[in-house]
Parts: structure tokens; sequence; C-alpha cells
């Protein structure tokens, strides 16, 4: 086990460094544990519960034990307080502990410092402390020196000074694209059940500002590092007040003091009893004042302030934290930033975001038959459609596109390209050869690797879905028609890219609108149409079927989703309409 320490002042801001250091390593696939030192007495239970009175009752040491969690408690009473030595001796093994306070211990350690707490930097000169975390300026030091909000760096350091490194690994069992034994046809809905229990993030993280955080998704928890708003302010430009201190009658009369209080020009000082101050929207409520009525209600009489009776207490006055307090939660891990977030981040004080880094996304065509579009005349050669839609929609969602190229029917040429593009990207999409067949390269080279799943997925169109895994990077691979191709994509890949990438198993937001089409269908498969919504309301289906009949995807602003019941229907029967904008395609 590796050890490294955060030591400071309190409020030095060690507790939230050691917070989001615990949620770096762990996303890298790393062990932690954490042992924290307090100088004050810690009681973990309320009065009244078992473990409580087992311990009053005497008991040493008390265990909890419950399907989530063991605590221990153990009661020092005429004991020595133990050493670190001891305590670690006492963990279960990890990759890393954590170490806050124990300042004397001879493990290495960075010195938090904030400027708020007024304390001259560091304690006497300490050989363990090797780095220091600052949010300002400090003067010249033999020290390495961060901000105290770069969480990469500092983790970067930390790891560097230990020799811990991130476990390079998927984290995908090399089995887990396998489907129950006997299943011949898949059902959608197993299929989709079997990527969403198996699956888990692939990318690391990294710490980017905020204001840059558009579109990433969150790689911890978020919390306030202060309240919003920080402090109780008004709401309105008007006059604020003591509601305890009004006079009896049907019109109130108090004296006007001369000073005012504006957004960020507080009044410092105290409003006298049973007097009112002139303040301005979002200015601070000054000391002595909890009610604020609007100017519109108001006369002012030189310096006296009158307004009818009826104003409640507390009325156009914004508590401080009534929006987040101070060290609540503010998002989830796992959420996908939008500009809203970010505004929320910013204003609760988090001038960084801790994220995955982006998932990249590998296309990889394969086929003698494929060309570049607009390359050759040549009938016999059909033009790659398929690379450049799926290089599109991984852009679209927000990962980044890797382009691997074309590759002909070579089964060497095709195992140099797989070696490549693991290394380039973290999930691989390929296109034709998926099937079992004779020229069926893809599959037959995947076969090796010990890992591949032929799915025939009781699906139309796109049945044949190979998922294997090339040197730890997951391969999805695609039938080769482009309808199949984007069917498929947007069904399967598209939630599974999700939680590759650290983010939620995505479902799509069906409308149930009227057909204005006639369909007998048959049971067995879950079908999708290509469709459009028409000027009545009505969902009609694309003239054709066909799977090569790609004009169709582009006509369409949607799918229509068909059971994988048998099914008639007729104009103004309800069909699910999944459109192009719920599967994040606008």
């Amino acid at each position: 086990m590796k050890i490294f320490g955060v030591t400071g002042w309190k409020n030095s801001g060690k507790t939230g460094l050691m917070e989001r250091l615990v949620a770096h390593f762990t996303v890298q696939g790393l062990r932690v544990s954490t042992l924290k030192h307090t100088h004050h007495g810690v009681d973990l239970e309320k009065p009244g519960t078992d473990t409580h009175r087992h311990r009053v009752a005497g008991a040493q040491e008390v265990v909890l034990v419950s399907s989530a969690r063991i605590a221990t408690l153990h009661e020092l009473r005429d004991d020595p307080e133990p050493r670190l030595a001891e305590l670690i001796r006492g963990l279960k093994p990890c990759d890393l502990v954590l170490v806050e306070g124990f300042k004397g211990a001879p493990h290495p350690k960075i010195e938090a410092h904030r400027a708020a707490t007024g304390e001259a930097l560091l304690a006497p000169a300490n050989e363990t402390i090797r780095a220091v975390a600052s949010d300002e300026a400090l003067p010249d030091l033999d020290l390495p020196l961060f901000d105290l909000d770069d969480t990469a760096s500092i983790a970067s350091f930390i790891a560097e000074t230990t020799g811990i490194a991130p476990r390079k690994s998927s984290g995908l069992k090399n089995d887990c694209f396998a489907l129950p034994p006997g299943v011949h046809w898949t059902p959608v809905d197993e299929a989709l059940n079997t990527l969403k229990s198996r699956l888990s993030p692939v990318v690391e993280t990294e710490a980017v500002p905020t204001a840059q955080s558009r579109g990433r998704i969150l790689a911890s928890e978020h919390v306030a590092a202060r309240s919003n708003p920080p402090g109780a302010n008004s709401a309105v430009d008007g006059y604020a007040f003591a509601y305890a201190d009004l006079p009896k009658g049907d019109v109130i009369e108090l004296p006007l003091m001369t000073e005012r209080a504006a957004a960020g020009d507080p009044f410092s000082g105290a409003v006298a009893k049973g007097h009112a101050i002139r303040i301005l929207t979002g200015a601070l409520l000054p000391q002595g004042v909890d009610t604020v009525v609007l100017q519109e209600d108001v006369q002012v009489d030189g310096q006296t302030l009158r307004f009818p009776a009826g104003v409640k207490p507390g009325a156009n006055a914004r508590a401080a934290g009534e929006d987040v307090e101070a060290g609540k939660l503010a998002l989830s891990a796992s959420h996908k930033m939008r500009a809203p977030d970010v505004g929320l981040l910013s204003a609760l004080g988090l001038p960084e975001a801790q994220v995955f880094k982006r998932l990249r996304v590998g296309v990889l065509s394969t086929g003698d038959e494929l060309a570049e579009p607009g390359s050759t005349l040549d009938p016999a050669r059909t033009y790659d459609a398929n690379r450049p839609m799926l290089l599109s929609l991984a852009e679209g969602w927000g990962y980044t596109p890797v382009n691997l190229g074309h590759v002909a029917d070579d089964r060497d040429a095709l195992r140099a390209a797989f070696d490549a593009a693991a290394t380039k990207a973290d999930v691989i999409l390929t296109s034709g050869g998926a099937s079992a067949g004779d020229e069926d390269h893809v599959s037959a080279l995947l076969k090796e690797t010990g890992s591949l799943h032929h799915w025939r997925i009781a699906i139309k169109p796109g049945r044949p879905l190979a998922l294997a895994q090339w040197n730890g990077t997951p391969v999805f691979g695609l039938p080769g028609n482009p309808v199949a191709a984007l069917v498929t994509t947007l069904i399967f890949a598209r939630p599974a890219f999700s939680v590759l990438a650290g983010g939620a198993w995505l479902g799509t937001d069906a409308i149930s609108l009227p057909a204005a089409f006639k369909k007998s269908k048959k049971a067995g498969r879950r079908e999708y149409l290509r469709a459009r919504v028409n000027k009545d309301g009505q969902v009609d289906a694309f003239k054709s079927e066909g799977s090569g009949r790609i004009s169709g995807l582009s006509w369409a602003t949607g799918l229509v989703e068909l059971p994988d019941a048998a099914m008639d229907i007729t104009p103004g029967t309800p069909v699910r309409f999944l459109p192009y904008a719920s599967f994040g395609i606008t």
C-alpha cells in the first residue's frame, strides 16, 4: 500500500482536496482508503441508537454490520491514542491510503493553504512535506506549488511521488458480451439489459475549467463551495427594516436613514431600531433588518418613509443559502453538463469541474467493395456512407471521433488496423463483415481474441451484431447496410457509449402519435421504420422498407418503433414515434 497525506490549518481546504483526490483515483480503478486525524472528540452516532447504547454500556469495540458497509467503533477509554502505523496495519490491502492530518507522521504529504485562514504559511520546516497547494501566490519556497483547486496536477504529483499508476484496463470482462447459453434470437430488451448490466466507464478523468465543461460528463459529485446566495440580500429595489419593530396602524411611518445598501457596496453598520434604509436589488441585508418593501409601494417625505400596513415578515428578502447551501450536493456524478449546469457550478464557487475525458470513438470501414465518395464511377464499387455518418454521430454526441479509415478484406491488414485502433480509440465501431460467413473477416479476426459474441437480435433492420474486445478495447461490429448500421447504432451503441464515457444509460423519449400508414406486422422481431410527422400531426412511414434505401434516413425525422408482437396498423392507430432529437440527432 502506498501512503500520502494532506495536512493544513483549520479551514485550509484539506478536506475538500481529500474528497476530490479520492474521486480522482477511484475512477482510475484504484482502491483508495482514507485515515483522518481530528483534535476534537468524534461521535459517529446519535444517542439512542443501538451502537451508542452498547458503547455507553461499556463495550470497548462495537461492530455495526449491514449489507452496505461495516463500521467498527473502538473506545480508547484508558488506552493511548494509536499511532498512524498501527491504524494502517488495520486496513485491508488497497492501492493508496490518503491520510488527512497526522502532521508529524513520517509519510510524504502536501500542505493545503488558504489565504482566508490568516495563518502564516507552513509549520516549521518538515522534510515530509513535499509540496504546497494554495489559493494565493506564496513566498519563495523550496517546494512545488500547486493551485489548491488543480486536482489533476496534485494527483499527478502524488502518483509520481508514490509510484502508483492507474489500472490500465477497460474495466470490461472478456465475456461481458456473452449471452445466456441456448439463446438463438435475442429480443431487443434482453440485449439492452445485458449491455446495461455489464458495461462500465473505460475513460480516465481530468479537471477542466467549469466555463469550458459544457457537454462533459462529471466524474464525481460536485458540492457547493459556498452558499447561493452567499448572504441574505434584497430581491427588489426598496427599503429594508426589522419587521418586529414596525409600529401599529393602517399606514406605517419609519424614519429613513441617510445611508443606502447596494449590490457590491453593502452598508457595513447596523440599522437603528425602528428605522429603515434604502436598499437595491442584490444588496446584502444590513445588520438589524429582515424585511424589504417595494419602492413602488412607498412614499418618501424628506427622511420619513410611509407605506400601507400588511407587509409580511421576510418579504422580498432572500435568505443566505436558500438556493443551495455550502457543502450540499449541486450535481451528481455521471451528469452531463449543460449550459445551465455551468452557471450553477460557477455560482457555487467551483472554478473547475472533475470530468471524464472525452470518449474516443473510432470508426473503421471494411470491405473490398467500398470506395471513398466520388473517387470512382465503377458500378461495382460502393461509396462508403457508414464511416462519415457514424463519425458525425459520435461528434454530435460529444465524443471525440477517430477516423480509422477503410481496410480491404485482408486478414493481416485488418489485424494491423485493429492493433492501431486500440491505441487511438476507447471504443471501436466497424461496419461490414459482422456476420459469420466465409467473407466476414471482422468476425473471423475478432474470434481469435476469444471475446467475440455474435448477437442475432430479433430486430429489423440489423440482425447481425458482433461484440468483442481487441487488446481490451470494446468493439461493436455493425451490419454493413447503412440503414441497419444507423438503427443498431442508435438503439444499442448510443446508450452503451454513454456508460463507457462515464455517463448514465440513455433511454429514448417516445411520443404516441396516430399512424398515417397501413402495415400488417408479423410476430417475432421488433421493427423500426423510417418516419416523420406530417402537417396533420400523424406519422408517415417511408415509402419502402428496403434496407438499401438510404434516402429514407435523410427523409425521416425519426423512427417508428413497432413491438415484438404482431400488430395490424391502419390510419389512426397509435404508434410509438422516436424523434431523431431523442437520439441526440439535431
